[in-house]
């Protein structure tokens, strides 16, 4: 047995780690060396409201998110159990009040994370050092603070959050860097029939670029190309990453493009945790409940276990629980494979008797769900693996505001318009995908970017604030092109006042 790592836990709980862990390990699940601290509840709380990263940088978001989780645990309202990141170690934090029981069930939930973290292809691009990283990052801004300002940097950081969420999700797996973006790296020809070429560039780390290949250096040794009407076209083709877009070519101080390098760096260390929710979390719930119940329960422990169990699996009409719906997947996988219920030949038999009782002992299904955590993200797991007998089983529903009425309501139980409505909130996390258009619109500067409608339109008041950020960044007047009652409009910020037109 591999021995457990612990930061000064009591005798009792390394006990239930190497358990744990023996158990982790028999079932196959394939994690990171786990480093589990016994904290209390303040001490989590605030961990939870830096996200997992105590070494953050500062800003007043985390104050604020911690005042919201340690009044919510004071008042009874709310109970982080445990709370676990992604990095090689994992590192895994434990609510000090927890009975013995809980603390088996976390540590056994938590291998079940740190697997999922550790082969889930989503996360294989992740900084596996980000604590490392974090703390970086929190060092360097805590600099830029002492030198520039507290308040004149935490404004500018306030600016990079509200276009955090506009990036590329799929950037790291189709050749588009995640790193800091070249910004110098516009092509010219010298003769018609030469080749473009490159302004010459050295390899540098990201806090050393600025250095390395200032620029004035590289920036005089290219020109951007031209389009037909003989302006410059930046980008060529429409370019979803926004946050990237605006740090490559938004007239930034140093200072500032390295903080939006930081706050693009994180956000897309955090976007595969948005991408697998469920997916995670199902996992780590059904890896808690199979070794809780056949190794991890004493007599005295199936209370509480059955009471927590119960909770964290409740379901609402207005939320959806990833706790619920993973975990109830991956058992329904399992038994398919199990039974041999997929494929052609079941996929063509039209008798529900036979179906019903459809067994062929192919005994696969452990082996199947291995290969779902691999491969797969909630939209595609969703997708692919949402079906209309277990719709019926669990009495799936849509559930929607009837503006009629004032009242939520359910919308509709047909299977179709369920599956479509989860597919519906789970691409791009359920956030209105944008695009950068136009970065020199009417040959002005100006940044133009598009709207993908999808059937749900802006929120106008978000819309509108985040065009006043973004015009802080890029300092010139933004648009964005939408659609509205059918109708295309584009909403315009020039630093002054807002306007609409079609």
């Amino acid at each position: 047995m591999i021995a457990p790592t612990c930061r000064d836990l009591p005798k009792e709980l390394v006990e239930i780690q190497s358990t744990m862990q023996h158990w982790a390990r028999h079932y196959g699940l394939d994690f990171f060396p786990t480093l589990f601290e016994l904290v209390d509840s303040e001490q989590l709380s605030a961990i939870a409201a830096y996200g997992g990263f105590p070494t953050r940088y500062p800003h007043w978001r985390f104050g604020m998110e911690f005042e919201r989780l340690a009044k919510g645990y004071a008042y009874g309202l709310q109970k982080i159990y445990e709370l676990v990141i992604n990095n090689d170690p994992c590192y895994a934090y434990l609510l000090d009040s927890n009975s013995l029981a809980d603390h088996k069930l976390v540590m056994a939930h938590v291998y079940g994370h740190c697997d999922f973290f550790k082969n889930n292809e989503w996360f294989r691009r992740t900084n596996r050092h980000m604590i490392d990283e974090m703390a970086n990052h929190g060092n360097r801004i805590r600099r830029y603070m002492d030198r520039f300002g507290v308040e004149t940097v935490e404004s500018y950081i306030d600016a990079c959050l509200s276009i955090e969420d506009l990036i590329d999700l799929h950037a790291p797996f189709v050749g588009r860097t995640t790193d800091r973006p070249d910004r110098y790296a516009f092509p010219e020809a010298t003769a018609p029939d030469e080749p473009p070429r490159r302004a010459a560039r050295f390899p540098a780390k990201e806090y050393m670029e600025p250095f390395i290949n200032p620029l004035d250096r590289t920036e005089s040794a290219v020109r951007k190309p031209e389009v037909e009407d003989g302006r410059p076209r930046v980008p060529e083709e429409p370019h979803r990453d926004v946050l990237g877009f605006v740090l490559e070519h938004a007239p930034l101080k140093p200072w500032q493009v390295d903080v939006m390098s930081m706050v693009r760096d994180e956000a897309y260390y955090f976007a595969p945790q948005g991408q697998t929710k469920i997916m995670n979390e199902g996992w780590a719930t059904y890896w808690h409940s199979t070794i809780m119940t056949r190794h991890g329960l004493d007599a005295r422990d199936v209370v509480c276990y059955a009471d927590h169990c119960s909770g964290a699996l409740a379901s609402s009409p207005a939320r959806l629980n990833p706790y619920k719906l993973g975990v109830e997947l991956f058992r329904d996988i399992e038994d398919r494979w199990d039974h041999g219920r997929f494929g052609p030949d079941y996929d063509a038999c039209d008798d529900l008797r036979e179906r019903r009782h459809w067994n062929t002992r192919a005994g696969l299904g452990r082996q199947k769900i291995f290969e779902v955590r691999r491969i797969h993200n909630d939209l595609t797991f969703i997708d692919e693996f949402l079906t209309l007998e277990f719709c019926e089983r669990h009495r799936l529903f849509s559930f929607g505001f009837n503006p009629s009425s004032g009242m939520y309501e359910i919308e509709s139980r047909r299977f179709d318009e369920i599956k479509r409505r989860l597919l519906f909130n789970l691409t791009n996390l359920g956030r209105p995908i944008i695009y950068v258009k136009d970065g020199n619109f009417r040959n002005r500067g100006e940044l133009y970017l598009e709207h993908r409608y999808g059937g749900a339109e802006l929120h106008q008041g978000y819309a509108e604030d985040t065009l006043r950020n973004l015009h802080r960044l890029w300092s010139r007047p933004v648009h964005i092109e939408t659609i509205r009652q059918d109708k295309k409009w584009v909403v315009s910020f020039d630093g002054q006042k807002l306007e609409s037109s079609n």
